[in-house]
């Protein structure tokens, strides 16, 4: 049998003919938009289609087109990191931060992409949501590295999640190490140093082979004017007693010692902080330092050549290592590093003017 197809003139329809069921909005307007345009054409609805028919038959069109418009938008992230920036600067952040951080990974826009993880971040904070805070300060870090905003967001927001758990640390556990350790930590920030080291004190009564108090608690005795040097080798001695292998305690017992003029003894020290922490630049510098001092010339130029590959700005190391080469006679050597010492002097000045 043929069938013979007509062109329909739709009504403009609220409810579903079948059930009675009101339509929504968004279904009104799928149905107008198709009156509007005849979409139906001539070979679209055959005409002995019945009432139920086409009540069947509208549902199915409006579920498909529905469902193509949500397919478009979940297809579209540029929209909707669009949508969820806008409802982000209303102060609708709940709404907002679930489309942000579906969309926001999928942007090829690098500017669109910068204001939705700004504000994907702010959103975030201000719903006590960590981890996208966290994630969206990592992206943005990585791909806007130097931008004003994103260093002065960062420094405000971590500063900020570093007190929400200070404060939650405070609550949950007030009398443990870390809570006192927090505590002290802030009276060395202020440079209280009496109510710091009662602080540190009162967490080695609790705990007196906790690493690293003993440790803190010798700097701030270097700290103080005039510094208390004879306090702070106890601690510092007292920390190698705990742990054998901690490198910044035997460094700042070297420290004590070459400012005393005690080479041998700092040569020692700086020597096993180097062998501790093969990365620990500082101390292959304080220790070919130490050993020209000590007149050792032949044996500060292996930790000096290795600071100065590490650290092949800093003027210090090159003119140490020249006056180690110069001591042995090698005086071509000498000469090239000390030329590359005045080249880096001339550099320094100009690279901290660049910094500012």
């Amino acid at each position: 049998m043929d069938i013979i197809y007509t062109t329909l003139a739709l009504p403009l329809i609220t409810r579903d003919p079948v059930f009675g069921k009101a339509l929504s909005a968004e279904e009104q307007s799928i149905l107008r938009k198709i009156k509007d345009r005849r979409s139906l054409g001539r070979r679209t609805m055959p005409r002995f289609l019945s009432a139920p028919a086409f009540g069947l038959s509208t549902l199915l069109l409006l579920s498909m087109l529905k469902g193509q418009t949500a397919s478009t938008n979940a297809a579209d992230p540029a929209s909707a990191a669009e949508r969820g920036v806008t409802l982000a600067s209303k102060g609708r952040c709940r709404e907002a931060l679930p489309i942000l951080k579906r969309s926001t990974s999928h942007l090829a826009d690098k500017q669109l992409k910068y204001r939705a993880l700004m504000s994907t971040a702010r959103c975030a904070m201000s719903l006590d949501q960590t981890e996208p805070a966290v994630e969206a300060l990592l992206v943005l870090n990585r791909e806007f590295p130097h931008d004003p905003d994103v260093l002065y967001s960062s420094t405000h927001f971590y500063s900020e999640l570093a007190s929400r758990a200070a404060q939650d640390l405070a609550a949950t556990a007030p009398t443990s190490h870390q809570a006192g350790q927090l505590e002290a930590e802030a009276f060395e920030s202020q440079g209280n140093w009496d109510k710091a080291i009662a602080e540190y004190k009162k967490i080695l009564d609790q705990e007196p082979k906790l690493h690293g108090i003993h440790y803190r608690l010798g700097r701030i005795y270097l700290s103080k004017t005039p510094a208390e040097a004879d306090n702070a080798k106890a601690e510092f001695e007292a920390e190698l007693k705990v742990d054998p292998d901690d490198a910044p305690a035997e460094f700042l017992l070297g420290e004590i010692a070459r400012q005393g003029g005690d080479w041998d003894t700092a040569i020692a020290h700086f020597s096993r902080a180097s062998k501790i922490d093969e990365g620990f630049q500082e101390a292959y510098l304080a220790l070919g330092m130490s050993l020209n001092a000590a007149g050792k010339f032949s044996d500060a130029i292996s930790p000096l050549q290795s600071y100065v590959k590490m650290q092949p700005a800093d003027p210090a190391g090159h003119y140490q290592l020249a006056t180690a080469y110069a001591r042995t006679g090698r005086k071509q050597e000498a000469e090239r590093e000390m030329t590359v010492q005045r080249e880096a002097m001339t550099k320094k000045p100009q690279d901290a003017q660049t910094q500012r």
